[in-house]
């Protein structure tokens, strides 16, 4: 393999707490529920939209009140996601190691793009990465495959030879969808039943585990 495609949330970055208390502040201004950090384990993964449909849970089907929740939310995910947000133990060296290896590397989340941009700026100011993209006006989320093509594109590296890398069965799906070999992670937000369902071809339960598959 020369390349690798990861996500972010669940994969890189251990992001649920900051996602938990964005949302939760929302919520709590329109006077709606608020949920625990474990039910945004089962949230997240799909897209903003799709988090506050999750996390609203029918409370409201006032569309003007969703797209303002999404919108308030992104503005406070870009004020709090750096509070309690931080790469998993052993994700900096992992990727310090496929950097020494000259593994080309690049990151995909259904965040949105500005939020996945500065998160993995603060987080891992010594890696050089070939692209990062969250998800843009225009863009299509995951599992759609159109932005892991765009990535391979910016890598110029065959397909064959780019590893896709998950923590949900969206990740695995949208590896499929590209005609990627795709590797669960099992420190991230679900479990090794979700990532076998849809497709992992393989697990690693440390981030150095990864190695064996360069």
């Amino acid at each position: 393999m020369k390349a690798v495609i990861f996500d972010l949330d669940g994969t890189l970055l251990n992001t649920i707490d900051d996602i938990a208390d964005s949302m939760n502040s929302v919520l709590a201004a329109y006077g709606l529920p608020q949920h625990n950090v474990d039910a945004y384990r089962m949230f997240v993964g799909d897209g903003v939209a799709n988090l506050v449909i999750r996390a609203t849970k029918g409370s409201t089907s006032d569309r003007d009140m969703l797209e303002r929740i999404e919108n308030e939310y992104r503005d406070e995910l870009l004020k709090r996601q750096t509070n309690k947000t931080k790469p998993f133990s052993g994700i900096p060296e992992l990727l310090s190691t496929l950097s020494e290896r000259g593994i080309k590397i690049s990151v995909l989340s259904n965040k949105p793009h500005d939020a996945t941009e500065e998160v993995i700026a603060w987080s891992f100011p010594d890696i050089s990465f070939s692209a990062v993209l969250g998800h843009r006006p225009g863009s299509q989320i995951k599992p759609d495959p159109s932005s892991v093509f765009e990535l391979i594109d910016i890598m110029g590296v065959p397909p064959e030879e780019v590893l896709y890398i998950g923590d949900t069965g969206t990740d695995m799906q949208t590896a499929k969808a590209a005609g990627l070999r795709a590797i669960g992670v099992l420190w991230g937000n679900r479990g090794r039943s979700e990532l076998e369902e849809n497709g992992a071809a393989g697990f690693a339960e440390h981030p150095m585990d990864l190695l064996k598959y360069f």
